[in-house]
């Protein structure tokens, strides 16, 4: 019988901002309204814990880190980040570290898995920036190569910006490789180099895109020989996401998710999935989008597959 992968979630996602903020905060509930609308999760979200210092600190500055629990960062690097560092932020950036690490956890015993939040891929080393606090992804796998959990890693990163915070913390990691794909002409102007970018033109519509996508991410899935995945399969190469540059259908999107998941489990791979970015001011279209990905993990469902090791 085909068991559902667990899908790690936590209400703290979601943090009070000002007033016509332009970051869609409402789209976790959305998303965590579409998952169970979906019957994707029967039994309940897993609760993760927050994050602690000492975790945040394998892949950022102490001072930093110091000042994101004091609520203290200073103004230049809130204006960077473009978030208020306040009380429900500061929860907010922990709880959702704390999802991915124990989805990538999950992933590992289950086959699959992911988190409603993270792939917050602009934060560096030495601060946030790009409406991303800390950098989950890096600092999962940090922490569970450091543990010894996993010997090499894959980051592949379908985000429409360029996981340059990611690079950044991961650089000196020959173990933890970087795929990027995304928009050349978008966001951040000056990107730190992956193990692979792939920098792609504007307006690129879903069968040229995922051109790009199986001539990249298979092969370095066996080139890797990752013990584990990481997926950030954001949803802002869509047509009609505001901070995009690609032109992507939900159809691109589905197909997209589904490819990447399928190689995954062929290989009998553990994935998990963290969603990156949407944008836009429909937070349930944007909720539904990202649902995506959870749904094309339920077709395969979370058994692990034998890799002959």
């Amino acid at each position: 019988m085909k068991r559902l992968p667990p899908i790690v979630s936590h209400q703290h996602y979601e943090a009070p901002l000002p007033d016509r903020h332009r970051f869609p905060m409402g789209k976790y509930g959305a998303l965590r309204r579409a998952l169970e609308a979906e019957g994707v999760v029967p039994d309940g979200f897993v609760r993760p814990d927050p994050a602690d210092a000492e975790t945040i600190g394998l892949a950022h500055d102490a001072a930093y880190v110091e000042q994101v629990f004091a609520q203290s960062v200073p103004k230049d690097v809130e204006r960077r980040i473009g978030l208020p560092i306040d009380e429900g932020v500061s929860r907010r950036a922990r709880s959702s570290i704390g999802g991915t690490l124990l989805a990538a956890r999950l992933a590992l015993e289950h086959g699959l898995s992911g988190s409603t939040a993270g792939g917050s891929h602009h934060a560096r080393r030495a601060g946030g920036a790009g409406f991303c606090v800390f950098n989950d992804v890096a600092i999962a796998a940090l922490a569970l190569h450091r543990e010894g959990a996993i010997r090499r890693a894959l980051v592949v990163d379908l985000d429409v910006h360029q996981g340059d915070g990611t690079a950044d913390i991961l650089a000196g990691e020959p173990d933890l490789v970087t795929l990027s794909v995304h928009a050349e002409k978008n966001y951040p102007v000056r990107k730190v180099a992956s193990d692979r970018d792939v920098g792609l033109p504007d307006a690129l519509e879903d069968d040229a895109y995922l051109g790009h996508v199986a001539e990249h991410v298979p092969d370095l899935m066996d080139r890797v020989a990752p013990d584990i995945v990481f997926y950030n399969a954001g949803v802002d190469p869509h047509r009609d996401d505001k901070l995009g540059r690609l032109a992507l259908s939900d159809e691109g999107l589905w197909r997209r998710d589904r490819f990447v998941v399928r190689e995954a489990r062929r290989r009998g791979i553990p994935l998990v999935a963290v969603i990156g970015g949407g944008y836009g001011d429909d937070a349930d279209a944007i909720g539904k989008r990202h649902a995506l990905v959870f749904r094309a993990m339920a077709e395969w469902g979370g058994e692990v597959v034998a890799r002959g090791r």
